[in-house]
């Protein structure tokens, strides 16, 4: 193979991948079980995802594990979330760590408790250095509140007079969310059959190819994640543009 063809092939890659990892419970029901069984079956997914977005050399992948809605789900499902999140932490990152794999949580970690909190920073700072995909895990996260966030270091800088109001255009906030590490995703994938964002990474959206599945979330693997990367290679991306 010449290096002109390896090119091409990386060109029709994404660089940045984001999943909303939708269908556990619905997958749970159909085998009888608990919607909790679903999302601990759903975190299989997720390590063959990890696994393939590496071995496709994607540079980043942004999950979507919990949203800030999801808070409004029963409390004991909620709970068994939180805990299956730790343990999976506490499970995966030294192995995370071996694969030069960079661990990123990304959402208002003010909610979770001091446990939580603590287990996150020990991991992030653990894979900081780490130049393999970087994975981000949107927890406790939504789009509106990232857009919040980010108007409020920028107004926090205008009444600091270290930025004009004037001056404030799109190139600037995007800046300041890609604080976060959440820069603009190329391909969104999302299972379960919904066809709609959920307050997912709104800003990063703007230009994404969007490539929606039935499939739901725990019977999600390396065929069907090829399927999208396919399906991406066979889309052409204008920005706005004309393809003249």
């Amino acid at each position: 193979m010449t290096k002109n063809t390896d090119l091409v092939k990386q060109n029709l890659l994404p660089k940045h991948v984001g999943i909303i990892m939708d269908g556990n419970g619905r997958w749970a029901k159909k085998q009888g079980k608990d919607r909790i069984f679903g999302h601990q079956c759903g975190t299989k997914s997720l390590r063959k995802a990890i696994e393939f977005a590496r071995e496709k050399s994607i540079n980043i992948l942004t999950v979507f594990a919990f949203s800030t809605e999801n808070w409004q789900r029963p409390k004991k499902e909620v709970s068994v979330l939180m805990n299956l999140f730790l343990i999976v932490l506490k499970t995966e990152i030294k192995k995370m760590h071996k694969q030069n794999i960079k661990l990123k949580v990304v959402g208002d970690l003010s909610n979770f408790n001091v446990g939580m909190q603590k287990k996150i920073a020990e991991s992030e700072k653990l894979t900081q250095g780490n130049t393999g995909l970087l994975l981000n895990v949107a927890a406790n996260y939504g789009g509106r509140w990232d857009i919040t966030e980010a108007t409020k270091i920028l107004l926090r800088k205008a009444l600091n007079n270290e930025i004009n109001v004037q001056d404030i255009n799109e190139n600037i906030m995007d800046g300041v969310i890609q604080q976060t590490g959440l820069v603009d995703v190329d391909l969104m994938i999302r299972t379960g059959g919904e066809t709609r964002l959920s307050n997912f990474l709104l800003w990063q959206l703007a230009y994404a190819e969007l490539y929606f599945t039935d499939v739901l979330w725990p019977d999600f693997d390396k065929v069907l994640f090829q399927k999208a990367l396919d399906s991406f290679a066979g889309r052409t991306r204008n920005f706005g543009k004309t393809s003249e």
